[in-house]
């Protein structure tokens, strides 16, 4: 006997009793994404690893320790996308969509990171990014970050996550903290844990986030970013605040936040949580004017975020605030050969009347008690039940599944009148 092929670690199968969670929290991202007159863009998931190298940069851990990438049959390196800003950007240049336009996009699916697979956080996961673009000011910032907000309050998990807000300054005020910071801990170099002695030459910003406590002290007497910040980035930002007060947005200002990717200017944020555990990240983004034109675009200013969906469906489920709709309403049971025959018919008749009626017709024949065996753990909420008597009188009998109440016989009528409240969830 052959033996079993399992999914690939940190892969995972959508099971048919989980994808109801899921499908309720991608009709709330889909609808709030419309109501601020967003449009979706898809993307797809296999694009020339060039473009993750020239965005995200050579020197980040994602394109050196956690990228899928191969060359293909013609020998050209492809990527499995770690995430999905570059490829939206990359999209936008090829199909003309940035250039003096102003464009407000957002996109849903899987992402690949060959990382150690972890509570939420997976090889294969989802992600929901929102990508503004073609607005430089501070309040398309704010707006992103409104928009995130009403998803919290959506989802009923408001008090629940925190927002932590930063500004990176201009790139050359980047540049200079950076010179500064790598100064600075160039005298600790011995006491650094490894990761960050490694990157104190690649990338000295992302010690910043270290989790070990030792470089964290170190950190305590680091120069701080504000201080580097260029005039107008200080203004953009005092903006972005005024902004997200007046709206009654809370947030704390975290100057260690810089996030893992190169493309980030100005505004950074993130919205953490500690109901999972340990404090995680449940949505993260930020401003990024230069990433188009690096990109091969015009210059054109862009802001956005993403947010993991698995972390975000597990968080609303430890929260008990998913309540996803029943997978059947109803399940019509054919009793006879007569009523087997007419059972097609029927059902087809009701999907006609009440086309979000999720009804389940049995196959296989069998007597009652087998039938209604099936219907009960359908989950159904009624049974519908068709003889030879119900068939001549153009009836139908409805029996209960979830209540105590008796079953009855109905007219057409009558019938769809007592069904249709179901459709509503």
């Amino acid at each position: 006997m052959a033996n079993t092929i399992q999914a690939i670690r940190g892969m995972n199968d959508l099971l048919p009793e989980q994808s109801p969670a899921w499908q309720q929290v991608e009709a709330v991202i889909r609808r709030v994404a419309a109501s601020y007159g967003y449009s979706e863009i898809r993307m797809p998931v296999l694009e020339s690893t060039q473009l993750f190298k020239r965005s995200i940069g050579e020197v980040t851990d994602i394109v050196e320790k956690e990228m899928y990438t191969f060359d293909d049959r013609n020998g050209e390196s492809v990527t499995l996308r770690p995430e999905g800003t570059a490829s939206c950007v990359r999209a936008g240049n090829q199909h003309g969509l940035l250039y003096n336009q102003i464009q407000r996009l957002w996109y849903m699916g899987p992402m690949f990171r060959y990382e150690r697979p972890q509570k939420g956080r997976y090889r294969q996961f989802h992600q929901f990014g929102i990508e503004t673009f073609g607005l430089e000011s501070a309040d398309a910032d704010a707006e992103v970050i409104l928009l995130s907000a009403r998803l919290w309050r959506e989802f009923g998990i408001a008090d629940q996550v925190e927002l932590q807000l930063n500004s990176l300054g201009s790139n050359e005020a980047r540049t200079n903290y950076r010179d500064a910071l790598k100064n600075y801990l160039s005298d600790y170099i011995s006491e650094l844990d490894e990761d960050s002695k490694r990157r104190l030459e690649s990338n000295p910003l992302r010690i910043l986030d270290s989790k070990d406590e030792n470089t964290q002290k170190i950190l305590e007497g680091a120069p701080s970013l504000s201080e580097y910040w260029d005039a107008e980035s200080k203004e953009h930002f005092e903006q972005l605040t005024a902004r997200l007060e007046a709206a009654g947005i809370s947030y704390t200002l975290n100057e260690r936040l810089v996030r893992g990717l190169d493309y980030y200017n100005r505004t950074v944020f993130e919205w953490v949580t500690t109901a999972l555990g340990a404090q995680g990240t449940v949505c993260a983004g930020g401003r990024y004017d230069g990433l188009v034109e690096q990109l091969g675009g015009k210059a054109t200013p862009a802001v956005g975020f993403a947010m993991g969906m698995e972390r975000l469906v597990l968080l609303l489920q430890e929260q008990e605030k998913l309540t996803p709709r029943r997978v059947v309403d109803a399940y019509l049971m054919p009793l006879g050969e007569e009523a087997e025959l007419n059972a097609p018919r029927i059902a087809e008749q009701l999907r006609n009347e009440l086309p979000e009626l999720r009804l389940v017709s049995h196959c296989g024949g069998g007597s009652m008690k087998k039938q209604m065996k099936k219907a009960d753990k359908s989950g159904a909420e009624v049974a519908l039940i068709i003889g030879a008597d119900e068939i001549a009188q153009q009836q139908v009998t409805v029996k209960p599944l979830r209540t105590a109440e008796e079953q009855q016989t109905l007219g057409w009528q009558a019938l769809i009148e007592y069904l249709q409240p179901m459709t509503r969830g």
